[in-house]
């Protein structure tokens, strides 16, 4: 970003009251979620992207800055970006996949969107891939799930194919979300998961939920449950 650029957005933060305080919390909140994922397997090497929404308008988003061991993050390893995905504060770029971000937060009005890259989630995502989705049906953990009351719920968690040209994917998730009102995240293909939720606590929840059932799925189909007498 030039420095017009970056001297109007620096103004335009300016004029929204706590916008360096929420950034604060919302970094502290999103470096701990992060902490707690790469504990449990979930966010290894350098894999896995975090953000949350610092204002609508315009849209500012706490972001984790690209190529950072999600088990060291700190509030200073987020930076703050626009809609567009430039740095309006902070040091570092964000992540290649910022546009994603972007694109859930603009289609939901999310309030945090964190992404995974667990073993569950790659190896279920390459499984179902040819049918563009798994649903899960009849597990008690589907009630963590924002708005879902019982265990007879059947979530559509859908698969979409990756790619590296993030303008073109990002459109088709804005698609896929347009599409499927009411799912609580997506799969890229072999790659992991998203999801969001209004508030950081609340994606964390949905993050902790997915990845359950994801693992119980693909446990599932490499045990032989006993016959029913």
């Amino acid at each position: 970003m030039d420095s017009g650029h970056q001297n109007l957005a620096r103004a335009a933060d300016a004029a929204v009251p706590g916008q360096a305080e929420r950034f604060a919390n919302l970094a502290s909140e999103l470096a701990a979620a992060g902490r707690g994922f790469y504990e449990r397997g979930w966010v290894l090497g350098t894999s896995g992207n975090f953000s949350a929404v610092i204002s609508r308008d315009p849209m500012r988003l706490a972001i984790t800055s690209t190529g950072l061991d999600k088990g060291s993050l700190e509030s200073s390893s987020f930076i703050e970006m626009d809609e567009q995905a430039r740095v309006v504060h902070g040091s570092g770029d964000p992540s290649a996949e910022a546009l994603l971000h972007v694109a859930i937060v603009r289609e939901l009005r999310a309030g945090a969107v964190l992404h995974t890259h667990s073993v569950w989630s790659t190896v279920l995502s390459g499984a179902h891939a040819a049918k563009s989705g798994v649903e899960i049906h009849g597990y008690e953990m589907l009630k963590g799930l924002e708005g879902v009351r019982t265990h007879d719920h059947r979530e559509w968690l859908p698969i979409l194919e990756n790619s590296q040209d993030m303008t073109e994917l990002s459109a088709r998730v804005a698609k896929l979300l347009r599409e499927s009102r009411g799912v609580h995240g997506f799969l890229l293909r072999e790659h992991g998961l998203y999801t969001w939720g209004a508030t950081v606590q609340e994606a964390k929840r949905h993050v902790e939920i997915l990845e359950f059932l994801m693992e119980v799925l693909m446990r599932s189909c490499t045990t032989v449950r006993p016959e029913k007498v």
